[in-house]
């Protein structure tokens, strides 16, 4: 299973990003390697519309299972989302990357 997770930063200890089109930091935690990586989103600072289509379509690339995020996605990012069988996640704001996939993991976050 491979989960995505907007982030503030780039690792377990980093917080949950709400805002999913402007996330600084995209995390892929693959699980069956037992390896998180992290990918900047840097480059969305410079859009002035249309960010969380386009990190949505990032993060579809990045090809995860499962995205956990503080937020959903806004209108348009929602339409890109639909294109991909991700299962989104929301409510993880306030918390750790590490906390989020353990709150997933035993239910007390759901999309």
């Amino acid at each position: 299973m491979k989960y995505a997770f907007t982030a503030k930063g780039e690792s377990w200890d980093s917080e949950i990003d709400p805002r999913l089109g402007r996330t600084e930091f995209i995390l892929i935690y693959d699980d069956k390697k037992n390896e998180l990586s992290a990918y900047s989103n840097s480059e969305i600072t410079q859009q002035a519309h249309g960010a969380g289509p386009l990190t949505v379509q990032k993060i579809i690339d990045l090809n995860p299972d499962i995205l956990i995020t503080g937020n959903g996605p806004g209108k348009n990012a929602a339409e890109v989302m639909s294109t991909s069988e991700i299962k989104i996640i929301t409510g993880a704001r306030d918390m750790k990357i590490k906390e989020a996939l353990e709150a997933y993991k035993s239910d007390k976050i759901t999309g």
